[in-house]
């Protein structure tokens, strides 16, 4: 590839298209470029690096990893590759050894024909188009010179360890009783996750729970509502307590309660958030500006410290550094963050936690979330295409200068019984909207289409 696409180096990784936009030739650059920025950061020599590797089950993910570990041992550096893993099993891989960085070869939750790379630094801390990324790309766009060689690859298997760690957030012995349908989506869920779930006493169903490249049943993206009817209609046919399904790298997961409804991803971070405040009493709790007030409410209630965050995960990982306190921060998109796994996001953990929630519970899912339905009416976000999303953003500031207004990531409006958040996409023309009534649904709605036709200039 002569030069690649600049498009691919995006905020928060690298992706594109398999073979046309990234192949095994710019995988080795990009391998290069990030020893190089690992060491700038570290104050290092490549030479002297640690680097950790993964790779999802992408079909293209075996030859373009081995290409990274060329490109990073070639600048240098050691490479312990730990093979086909999920996402959060490289971060612990580079948290645990305490490793410089780390690479992890792939495209998250993006349909068959994508490839790409996740970065970070020593801690699992992400590498960033503000930070890192635009540097790889800079070096990669202006050429490299011949490599020095002297690095190594090495393989490691982080399974045990990986099982340990996430074992260590519950009780195991007490997680019993319970029926559950899983769908992996043909990714990383079922390498990662089964395993130890075969070793608890609950009664698993598994769907698309075998690592598939070409993702045969559905895309594994369980947020779009398609990708998720499956799971739904399982968990009523099964008679099951709970449902759970993962995105592609399988550090994202989505639940589905015992009526086959999926539950929101505001309304288990405060479930969550519940859970982490009983063994952490006086915790502070980070959640996304676009999130439900379902979520400060309840870490109030039960005595903890609830603040307001960007959304992305660059920005979470990076906030809950800052704050000691923060033991946990959830996401609406279906990242949980935890303070005592390096600070990164995972999907097993709040698997996890929401058995040993449920586990003995007389209360079931549905019924601890409708406590939220009933009081707080959330739109889920809406995105709306626009020429000049900056100039509309001010636009619908303008008109609702009379509220509470908030400009952490794009413009949240604050009114006393109901409020939305407004920003832009980081790589599209679109702006996204969450709106909340505190009043009902015939309220969110009415509100919601109002703004919206402000947003596409219909009203």
């Amino acid at each position: 590839m002569s030069t690649p696409p600049a498009g691919i180096f995006k905020a928060y990784d690298i992706r594109g298209l398999a073979g046309e936009e990234i192949d095994s030739e710019l995988a080795y650059l990009i391998g290069r470029a990030f020893a190089l920025v690992i060491a700038d950061r570290e104050g290092k020599d490549a030479s002297d690096l640690r680097l950790g590797l993964g790779r999802d089950m992408r079909n293209e993910a075996p030859e373009l990893a081995a290409r990274y570990a060329a490109g990073m041992s070639d600048q240098g550096a050691a490479v312990l590759d730990s093979g086909m893993v999920a996402t959060e099993q490289l971060y612990h891989l580079v948290g645990s050894l305490d490793l410089d960085g780390g690479l992890m070869c792939t495209a998250s939750h993006n349909p068959a024909r994508y490839t790409g790379a996740k970065l970070v630094g020593r801690g699992a801390l992400p590498l960033s188009g503000d930070s890192g990324i635009g540097e790889i790309k800079d070096l990669v766009f202006a050429g490299l010179d011949v490599a020095p060689g002297g690095g190594s690859i090495e393989a490691v298997n982080v399974t045990e360890t990986f099982r340990d760690k996430v074992l260590g957030f519950v009780d195991p012995s007490s997680i019993t009783g319970l029926k559950i349908v899983v769908d992996g989506g043909n990714g990383m869920a079922g390498p990662m996750i089964g395993p130890i779930l075969e070793s608890l006493d609950v009664e698993v169903v598994t769907a698309y729970w075998e690592p598939n490249g070409d993702f045969p049943d559905h895309e594994p993206n369980p947020l779009l509502e398609e990708n998720r009817q499956f799971i739904m209609e399982a968990v009523k046919r099964e008679g099951a307590d709970l449902g759970i399904a993962w995105d592609g790298d399988a550090d994202r997961c989505f639940f589905i309660d015992d009526t086959g409804s999926f539950v929101d991803g505001d309304f288990l971070t405060a479930l969550m958030a519940r859970r982490m405040l009983e063994t952490s009493p006086g915790a502070t709790i980070l959640y996304d500006i676009r999130a439900s007030r379902a979520v400060a409410d309840t870490v109030h209630t039960n005595g903890g410290s609830a603040i307001e965050n960007r959304v992305g995960h660059a920005f979470f990982k990076a906030r809950m550094r800052e704050i000691p306190e923060a033991v946990f921060g959830g996401e609406v998109s279906g990242h949980y963050y935890f303070r005592d796994f390096w600070c990164a996001d995972s999907g097993t953990i709040p698997a996890l936690l929401m058995l040993s929630l449920l586990s003995g519970n007389p209360r079931r899912l549905s019924q601890m979330i409708d406590q939220f339905r009933d009081s707080y009416f959330i739109s889920g976000e809406v995105n709306s295409e626009v020429s000049d999303p900056k100039a509309r953003i001010a636009e619908i500031e303008d008109r609702f200068s009379d509220a509470k207004l908030g400009h952490l990531d794009g413009v949240t409006v604050d009114y006393e019984d109901w409020h939305f958040s407004l920003r832009s996409s980081n790589t599209e023309p679109l702006l996204r909207l969450c709106l909340e009534s505190l009043v009902s649904q015939e309220d969110m709605e009415t509100k919601r289409d109002s703004i919206l036709e402000q947003i596409r200039g219909e009203g």
